[in-house]
């Protein structure tokens, strides 16, 4: 199940994640959080949803359908916050991917203030894997995160906030190599391929994200899943570059 807000250009958000899990073999159902007004470069607005009715979505698909796995994308402010958190309470043990969508690449906040501290304190110890970037990561733990050091010393302190497990995106690192830091129970390891050129992808975060909860859910161990998911994002970059002036968009073919 997906708790995301909407991309009317559907590369990220719940709509990119629609994609991913489908081609991925996956059955995916939606709770939207909030409506935005976005492009592939900037966010525009943010409107989100009531809380009771992001809780109630999610309810309907646990009560009736029933989920595999969890994937939580943008989520707002602190009422939704809470209102997940709530709902998951009910569940537990349902593996949770959580991609911590706090603003987007072209600017504008998806998460308030109030809701850092909400996502920090309720949301992160229900975490099965938070998959955050360096901004992101330096948000949640109020460190600085801007070298592959820095990085692992991140995701150690956010696991220490509860988090089961972190995959550190360092897309934002300097250099030829795109790296992740997964630090977990079994694992600390880098998962590293040579940097595709070009920037700017939109939805790669949503990407990376869904398709290791699709994983998750089919059986794949943690290492496993991220490592298709990966291989996944990456071919999806490569067929966007192919399509050249349209290379923002990931291309999920």
């Amino acid at each position: 199940m997906i708790v995301a807000g909407s991309d009317p250009v559907a590369g990220a958000g719940l709509q990119g994640d629609l994609k991913v899990v489908t081609a991925l073999g996956g059955y995916a159902m939606t709770a939207v959080t909030a409506i935005t007004v976005q492009d592939t470069r900037a966010v525009g607005d943010v409107v989100p949803l009531d809380p009771e009715l992001v809780a109630a979505q999610m309810r309907a698909c646990l009560a009736d359908v029933g989920a595999d796995c969890v994937k939580l994308g943008m989520l707002a402010n602190r009422a939704i916050v809470r209102a997940v958190v709530a709902v998951l309470a009910d569940h537990p043990g349902l593996p949770l991917v959580a991609d911590p969508v706090l603003a987007g690449t072209g600017g504008g906040i998806l998460l308030e203030a109030g809701g850092l501290e909400q996502y920090r304190k309720e949301l992160l110890p229900r975490v099965t894997l938070l998959t955050p970037n360096l901004p992101e990561a330096a948000a949640l733990t109020g460190l600085t995160v801007e070298t592959p050091e820095q990085m692992r010393e991140a995701a150690r302190a956010l696991r220490d906030l509860g988090a089961g497990a972190v995959l550190l995106k360092g897309g934002h690192l300097a250099g030829g190599m795109a790296r992740d830091w997964l630090e977990s129970d079994t694992a600390r390891r880098w998962f590293e391929d040579a940097r595709l050129p070009g920037t700017g992808f939109h939805g790669t975060g949503c990407t990376l994200a869904s398709a290791i909860a699709t994983g998750l859910a089919q059986g794949l161990g943690l290492d496993e899943a991220i490592e298709r998911a990966r291989a996944w994002l990456r071919a999806a970059m490569v067929g966007s570059l192919a399509l050249g002036g349209g290379q923002r968009l990931l291309w999920h073919g």
